[in-house]
C-alpha cells in the first residue's frame, strides 16, 4: 500500500459514512463567526416594521398614515394598496375534496385590504432611517376596524350559521378531506368484536426557534433584480414563491441564506413582510431589514399541530385490528398556510397505522378556516399526530381488552417475512424489523423492572408510569435534487446541494458520503446551499428528506466525476481509458502499480494541463438527480419513564430510551442530537405547551411568560440505539431521522403519564398534561 492509498484508507477510517465525525460548522459557531441574517447590514439599509390587526376579525373602515408619513425619518408607509401590481401568497397543496372539487385557494394579500382574519395580520409596513423611529411611525398608524364576529372552534366554524371568514367559503371549509372505502369499513367495524373508542387533540403549538424572521430586501436598478436575505429551508423554493408573487422571471430574483437558527418547519415558505421589503427596496432604491421580535412572531410566524380527531380501532375476537376510521378537523388558521392542509388529511393518512398490520383505514378530515394564526408545517408536520393517534388509542384498546399493551402490540406488528408491506395507507413499506425494534426497546429500558421501580417512587411520595411509543413515518418523496462537484483552486472540493442547514450538520454528513465514494480529504470539503444564483435547484430541507435526497445525488455525481477522471487520467497515464480503475481516491492502469490522486488529477487540470479534444477540461460535474426517490419509512420503539408528585402533579420524564431503524446512520453523533431533540419537542407537547386564545381571538399564550417551553432540567438524559435495517430507496440506504424523535417522544411520554394515572381509572387525558390537568382529572375520577 502506498502512502497516497494509506491516506485515502485513513479519511475513509475516520471521516467515511458510519463514523461519528464532529460538525466541521461547529468551530466556527462557537466562535461567534457565524453570519445569521440579523449580522448582515447593507450600505444605507432603511429598516421596516410592521403594522399589525388588533382585532381577530373585521372590516378594515380607513387607514391613517399622515401622522406617521410625517415623523421624524419615516422614509415611506406602505398599504395594500402599495402592493396592488403584486400576486397574493399561495398555498400550491394539489388535494380535492371528497366531491372531486379542488381545495378552496385564497390567496394571501401582503397587507390586508379588505379585511383582517387574525390578530397579527399585516396591515402596513412602515420603513425609516433607524428601527426606534420605524416603531414610532408603526404606533401613530390609525386604523379604523369594524369588528366582525369572531370564530375560533374548527368544528365549530365548520357549521352553518358561523361567522364566515371568508364570503366565498361555505361553512369555513376550505377541503374536505376524504381516504378510504367507507362501504368495506362500516362493515368492518359493524363485524368487529370490539370497538376502541378515542377522541384526542393536538394541540396548537408555537414554533419559536431560536432565531425569529429577519430579512434584507434588495433592488438592483440597473438589472432590475431583487435579492432577499433571509433565513430559510430552502433558496430555491422561496425563489420560486417570490417569482409568483411579483410577477418576474428567475434571472431577476436571487435569495440568499446564511446560517439558520432553528426553523422546524416554519421557515419554509415566503412570508408577507418579505414581499413589503422588497417593494420598498425598489421604491426607495436602497436596501430595507426587517427583524422580527418575538412577541411579533407568536402571532406572525405559522403556527403547528391543530387538530381534532375521532379515533376508532375495530378488533376482531382475537384483538387483531380489522379497520382504523380517524374523523376530525384540522384549524387552518386565517390563511392558508403553504403546507397546512396536507398536515391533518394526507400526512396523518400515511402515517397513522404506523407499523401495525391494519386491513382497512378510513380518514375524513375537514380543514377548516378561523380568525386564528395560520397553521402549517412543524416537525414531523402529521407524521407525531398519526403516531400519537393509533399509540394512544392502542393502550386504551388494550385496557379494555384486558390484554398486555406490550402483547396487543405484538399481536398486530408487521412481521419482517410481511415486507414488502402495502399498507392500508397505500404506501409500501420495503424494510423494516418492527418486532425486533420493539424487543430490544423492552431490554434497554429494562421493562421487566419497572415494577420495582414504581415501588420505590410510591415511597418517596411519586407515582410512576411508563409509556411505549412504537412508530413509522413516511418521509417526504418524489422531487428531485442537486448535486453538483466543483473542484477549486485552493485545492477544496465544494458540493452544491438544494436542501439547506438549519441546525442538522449539512456540511458534516455530505461530506462523509463524498469521503466514502471519491476518498477526497474530509477537511477540503466544502459545502453551498444557501444561494439562489449557485444552487439552480432544489426541494430544500423538511420531511426528514436531506440525507437521503443528497446522498443519492452525490453519489451520481460522484460517479460522473469517476468517468470524467477515468478519460482524463488515460491521457495522464498514457492508457485506454477501459483499463483505468478507481480505487482509493486514485486512478489506476488495471493490473500495474501506475497511477494518479484524484486531487493530484484535479489540480493538474486547473492547472492548465493540456488534453486532446474531447477530453474533460475538468473533474466539476454538474448534476441534478433525475430519478425522483421514493418514501423512506423510519420506524422505531421510544420507552419513557416518568415521575409525578402526588401532592404537586408536576410531572417529571425521568428515563428515556429511544431504539430507532433509520437505516444507514451515516453520522451517529448528528443523528443521537437529531433523536434527542425531536423527543424534548415531544415532551414539550405532552407537558407544557399550548397556544390558547380568548373568546375575542386574542392569543393570550403570546410570550415566554405564558407560553411554557421545555428548559434543560425538563429533559431526562435520552439513551438512544439503533436496529438499521437499510432501504433500498436510495443507494447508502438511510431513512431520515430529523422528525423521529418527535414521533417517537409525543406517544410514549403521553402514554407514561396516563399509565401512571391508571390507579385512580384515568385513562385519558388532553395535552398538555400539566399539573392543573392532572389534579382536575384526578379529582373528576374520585367525585364520580
Amino acid at each position: 500500500m502506498d502512502e497516497r492509498t494509506s491516506e485515502a484508507a485513513l479519511t475513509l477510517t475516520k471521516f467515511g459514512v458510519g463514523q461519528p465525525v464532529r460538525r466541521t460548522e461547529d468551530p466556527k459557531l462557537v466562535k461567534g463567526e457565524g453570519r445569521y441574517t440579523d449580522d448582515v447590514n447593507r450600505p444605507g439599509q432603511a429598516y421596516a416594521a410592521i403594522v399589525r390587526s388588533r382585532e381577530a376579525h373585521g372590516v378594515i373602515r380607513g387607514i391613517d398614515i399622515e401622522t406617521a408619513k410625517g415623523m421624524p425619518g419615516v422614509l415611506a408607509v406602505l398599504t395594500a394598496a402599495d402592493l396592488k401590481e403584486y400576486g397574493g401568497l399561495k398555498c400550491n397543496v394539489p388535494l380535492k375534496s371528497r366531491d372531486g372539487s379542488p381545495i378552496r385557494y385564497v390567496p394571501r394579500p401582503a397587507l390586508a385590504a379588505d379585511k383582517v382574519r387574525f390578530v397579527g395580520d399585516p396591515i402596513a409596513c412602515v420603513i425609516a432611517e433607524t428601527v426606534e423611529q420605524a416603531k414610532d411611525a408603526a404606533e401613530a398608524v390609525a386604523v379604523d376596524i369594524d369588528p366582525l364576529p369572531v370564530v375560533l372552534d374548527p368544528e365549530a366554524a365548520s357549521k352553518p350559521g358561523a361567522p364566515l371568514v371568508y364570503d366565498e367559503v361555505p361553512n369555513n371549509v376550505a377541503l374536505d378531506f376524504h381516504f378510504g372505502d367507507t362501504a368495506k369499513v362500516d362493515e368492518a367495524f359493524a363485524k368487529a368484536k370490539h370497538v376502541t373508542h378515542l377522541r384526542t387533540s393536538n394541540q396548537r403549538m408555537i414554533i419559536a426557534p431560536m432565531e425569529p424572521r429577519v430579512a434584507i430586501g434588495e433592488f438592483e436598478a440597473g438589472s432590475a433584480k431583487w435579492t432577499l436575505t433571509s433565513c430559510t429551508q430552502g433558496v430555491h423554493g422561496v425563489k420560486t414563491a417570490l417569482m409568483d408573487i411579483l410577477k418576474i422571471p428567475a434571472e431577476k430574483m436571487r435569495v440568499v441564506t446564511g446560517q439558520v437558527g432553528g426553523s422546524f418547519g416554519m421557515k419554509a415558505p415566503v412570508y408577507p413582510e418579505y414581499v413589503c421589503i422588497l417593494h420598498a427596496a425598489k421604491v426607495l432604491g436602497r436596501p430595507v431589514k426587517w427583524t422580527d421580535e418575538r412577541s411579533g412572531s407568536f402571532v406572525s410566524d405559522h403556527h403547528g399541530r391543530a387538530q381534532d380527531m375521532n379515533v376508532e380501532i375495530a378488533f376482531d375476537d382475537n384483538a387483531q385490528i380489522l379497520a382504523v376510521r380517524l374523523t376530525g378537523y384540522g384549524d387552518m388558521g386565517g390563511y392558508l398556510g403553504a403546507f397546512g392542509p396536507m398536515l391533518p388529511t394526507l400526512n396523518v393518512t400515511k402515517n397513522v397505522v404506523g407499523v401495525y398490520r391494519t386491513p382497512l383505514l378510513e380518514v375524513s378530515a375537514k380543514c377548516v378556516f378561523t380568525n386564528t394564526t395560520q397553521v402549517s408545517a412543524y416537525r414531523g408536520a402529521g407524521r407525531p399526530e398519526g403516531n400519537y393517534y393509533i399509540e394512544r388509542a392502542l393502550d386504551i384498546a388494550a385496557a379494555e381488552l384486558g390484554i398486555d399493551r406490550i402483547e396487543l402490540r405484538k399481536r398486530n406488528m408487521i412481521k419482517p417475512r410481511d415486507l414488502p408491506f402495502k399498507a392500508a395507507s397505500d404506501m409500501t413499506y420495503d424494510s423494516g424489523d418492527f418486532p425486533a425494534v420493539l424487543k430490544q426497546a423492552l431490554e434497554m429500558a429494562d421493562y421487566k423492572g419497572f415494577a420495582r421501580r414504581k415501588r420505590e417512587s410510591k415511597k418517596n411520595g411519586k407515582l410512576r408510569g411508563i409509556g411505549i411509543g412504537c412508530y413509522l413515518e413516511v418521509t417526504a418523496g418524489g422531487g428531485k435534487e442537486l448535486g453538483n462537484i466543483r473542484f477549486n483552486d485552493d485545492g477544496t472540493v465544494t458540493i452544491v446541494c438544494g436542501t439547506l442547514d438549519y441546525g442538522q450538520g449539512h456540511a458534516t454528513a455530505y461530506a462523509q458520503v463524498l469521503v466514502d465514494q471519491l476518498g477526497i480529504p474530509f477537511d477540503r470539503i466544502r459545502l453551498e446551499e444557501g444561494d439562489s444564483d449557485i444552487v439552480t435547484f432544489g426541494g430544500g430541507s423538511g420531511g426528514s428528506r436531506s440525507i437521503m435526497f443528497a446522498s443519492a445525488t452525490i453519489v451520481e455525481s460522484a460517479q460522473l466525476v469517476i468517468e470524467r477522471g477515468k478519460q482524463a487520467a488515460s491521457y495522464v497515464l498514457e492508457a485506454s481509458a477501459g483499463d483505468i480503475e478507481f480505487k482509493d481516491g486514485s486512478f489506476v492502469i488495471a493490473g500495474t502499480d501506475r497511477s494518479i490522486g484524484l486531487m493530484e488529477l484535479a489540480a493538474k487540470l486547473r492547472g492548465g494541463l493540456k488534453l486532446p479534444d474531447g477530453a474533460p477540461a475538468s473533474l466539476d460535474v454538474d448534476h441534478t438527480l433525475s430519478n425522483p426517490l421514493p418514501s423512506a419509512f423510519p420506524n422505531g420503539c421510544h420507552i419513557a419513564e416518568v415521575e409525578i408528585d402526588a401532592d404537586t402533579f408536576e410531572t417529571r420524564v425521568v428515563k428515556y430510551s429511544a431504539v430507532n431503524d433509520l437505516g444507514t446512520v451515516v453520522n451517529p453523533m448528528l443523528v443521537e442530537g437529531q433523536i434527542q431533540g425531536g423527543v424534548v419537542q415531544g415532551l414539550g407537547q405532552v407537558l407544557l405547551e399550548k397556544a390558547v386564545y380568548d373568546n375575542d381571538g386574542q392569543l393570550v399564550s403570546g410570550s415566554f411568560m405564558d407560553y411554557a417551553m421545555p428548559r434543560a432540567h425538563d429533559a431526562p438524559m435520552i439513551e438512544v440505539a439503533h436496529h438499521p435495517v437499510p432501504t433500498k430507496s436510495n443507494p447508502i440506504g438511510a431513512k431520515g431521522c430529523g422528525e423521529a424523535g418527535t414521533s417517537g417522544g409525543l406517544p410514549s411520554v403521553a402514554n407514561a403519564v396516563i399509565d401512571a394515572l391508571s390507579e385512580y381509572g384515568i385513562r385519558h387525558i388532553e395535552m398538555p398534561m400539566t399539573p392543573s390537568s392532572i389534579w382536575s382529572a384526578i379529582q373528576a375520577t374520585q367525585k364520580a
